[in-house]
C-alpha cells in the first residue's frame, strides 16, 4: 500500500489543497452574497457560472496544456482561481462574481484534470483500483473539510476569501516540485447526445435530471439555510453533511445496483428523495439539528445517482467507449447543472426557501416517471461491477483514472503519431459505429 501511494503523495496532496478551497469557496459565495443583498435569482446565478466554466474547462483545457506543458498550464489555473475568489472581496456585484465563479469553475475543472491525468500516469493494473479508491476518499475528505472550515470563526468581509486564496496557491507547491513523469495529453469531454440516448436513455436522460437538482442544491442550499435563519457556522455543517451523507451510501447502494437492475435502485433513491423532500417543503423544519438530519438525508439520495446511472449506462457500452460515454454523460449533467439553479432560485423566490426542495421533488419525480416507463420496455442488461465517481470533481480524466477505463485497467501505450490522433480517436461514436454490440453484453437502449 505504502508502496503504491508514496509515489502521488505530492499529487494527492495538491489535490487535497484544490479540494478543500474549492469547498470553502463554493460555500462562502452564497453565504456572504446573502449577507450582502443579492438575490435569491443572482445567487442562482452564481452557481449556474461555475457550472459554466466547469465545462468549458473541460472542453478548453487540454488544448492549453498541449501548448504550455501540465507544469505550468497547472500553475496558471489554480493561480488564476486565487485571483478569482480575491477579486470577490474587491469588486462585490451579482454580475462580477457570476463571471468570476465561471473563471473559478473554468480553472478548478482544468486543475483538476491535470492533477487526475497524472494519477493515471502513475496507474498500472495492479494498483489502478487502489489509486481511484485513495483519490475519491480524498476528494469528499478535502471538499467537506473545506465548507467545514467556515465553522472555526464568524464570516468576515475579507477573512474567508484569503483563506481560499491561500488553499488554492498551496495546491500550486506539490505539482510544482513534483518529480512525477509528465502524463499524456489531457482527454477532452466530446457530446454526441443522440450516441448516448441509444446507448442508455435512461442515463442520458437522467444525468441531465440529476445535474439539476444537484446543480441547484450545491448553489443554493446555503442560501435556504441563511434564509430560514441557520447561523453561518450549521450552514456549514448543514452542507458538508449532505456531501458526507452522499459519500457513505454510494457505495452499498453501488454493490447493490449490482446485484439487481440498477433502473430499480435508480428508481428507489429517486423516491426517497422525493419523500424526504417534499417533508421538507411541507412541514418546513426551522429547528436546526432537524433542518440538518433531514437535509443530511436529502444529499445521501441526491450525491449517488449520478454514479448509478453512469455504471448502468457502462453496461451497454463496449469496453473501449467508457471513457467517451462517461465524458458525454458528464457535460450532461452540467448542462443540468447549469439550468437547475436558475430554475430553483425561481421557485424559492415564487413559494419560500423551501421551493428549493419542491423543485427537486418535482423533477425527481420526472425522473421517477421516466424510469418506470423505461423499465417496462427494456430488460435489465447484464451488469458491470459498480465504482462510484467523485460528483465533487468529476472531469473526463475521472473516468480514464476508473478501473473500467480499459479492458484490463490499464491504458494502452500510445505512439507520437497516435498522440497526434487524439482528437480523431476520441470522436463521437458514429450511428453505424454505435449500433455494433459488445462481446458480452447487449446494444440496446433501457
Amino acid at each position: 500500500m505504502a508502496s503504491t501511494l508514496i509515489p502521488i503523495a505530492a499529487l494527492l496532496l495538491s489535490s487535497a489543497f484544490l479540494l478543500m478551497a474549492g469547498g470553502l469557496h463554493g460555500l462562502l459565495l452564497p453565504v456572504q452574497g446573502t449577507l450582502e443583498g443579492f438575490t435569491t435569482l443572482e445567487l442562482g446565478l452564481i452557481g449556474t457560472g461555475w457550472s459554466v466554466g466547469f465545462m468549458a474547462g473541460c472542453l478548453l483545457v487540454p488544448v492549453i496544456v498541449r501548448r504550455v506543458g501540465h507544469v505550468r498550464g497547472y500553475g496558471t489555473m489554480a493561480s488564476l482561481a486565487a485571483i478569482a475568489i480575491l477579486l470577490n472581496v474587491l469588486i462585490i456585484t451579482p454580475g462580477a462574481w457570476i463571471a468570476l465563479r465561471a473563471l473559478s469553475g473554468f480553472c478548478f475543472a482544468g486543475a483538476a484534470m491535470i492533477v487526475e491525468s497524472w494519477l493515471n500516469e502513475r496507474s498500472t493494473s495492479t494498483n489502478r483500483g487502489t489509486i481511484f479508491s485513495t483519490y475519491q476518499m480524498v476528494v469528499f475528505a478535502s471538499a467537506t473539510a473545506g465548507q467545514l472550515l467556515m465553522v472555526i470563526t464568524p464570516p468576515s468581509a475579507f477573512f474567508f476569501f484569503v483563506i481560499g486564496a491561500i488553499l488554492y496557491c498551496l495546491a500550486i507547491l506539490p505539482t510544482a516540485l513534483s518529480t512525477a513523469q509528465h502524463p499524456r495529453p489531457l482527454k477532452a469531454a466530446r457530446l454526441d447526445v443522440l450516441a448516448l440516448y441509444r446507448n442508455s436513455p435512461v442515463a442520458a436522460v437522467g444525468c441531465f435530471l440529476i445535474g439539476m437538482v444537484n446543480g441547484a442544491f450545491g448553489a443554493l442550499g446555503a442560501v435556504y439555510a441563511r434564509q430560514i435563519g441557520l447561523p453561518v457556522a450549521d450552514v456549514a455543517i448543514l452542507m458538508a453533511g449532505a456531501m458526507l451523507g452522499g459519500s457513505l451510501v454510494q457505495f452499498p447502494l453501488g454493490r447493490l445496483s449490482d446485484s439487481m437492475d440498477r433502473r430499480r435502485v435508480l428508481l428507489g433513491i429517486a423516491a426517497a428523495s422525493i419523500v424526504i423532500a417534499s417533508l421538507l417543503f411541507m412541514i418546513q423544519p426551522r429547528a436546526p439539528w432537524l433542518v440538518t438530519g433531514m437535509v443530511i438525508l436529502f444529499g445521501a439520495t441526491i450525491y449517488p445517482m449520478y454514479g448509478v446511472a453512469v455504471a448502468h449506462a457502462n453496461d451497454f457500452a463496449a469496453p473501449d467507449d467508457f471513457v467517451k460515454i462517461a465524458g458525454g454523460l458528464l457535460l450532461l449533467l452540467g448542462f443540468g447543472m447549469m439550468v437547475g439553479p436558475i430554475a430553483a432560485s425561481l421557485a424559492m423566490d415564487a413559494v419560500a426557501p423551501e421551493g428549493l426542495f419542491a423543485f427537486a421533488a418535482t423533477t425527481h419525480l420526472l425522473l421517477a416517471l421516466y424510469v418506470t416507463y423505461r423499465m417496462a420496455r427494456r430488460e435489465a442488461p447484464t451488469r458491470e461491477s459498480f465504482h462510484g465517481l467523485p460528483l465533487k470533481a468529476v472531469t473526463p480524466e475521472s473516468a480514464a483514472l476508473d478501473p473500467r477505463a480499459s479492458p484490463d485497467g490499464t491504458p494502452p501505450p500510445r505512439s507520437p503519431e497516435e498522440e497526434e490522433q487524439e482528437q480523431d480517436a476520441t470522436a463521437p461514436v458514429s450511428e453505424s459505429e454505435s449500433d455494433q454490440p459488445p462481446v458480452d453484453s447487449p446494444r440496446r437502449p433501457a
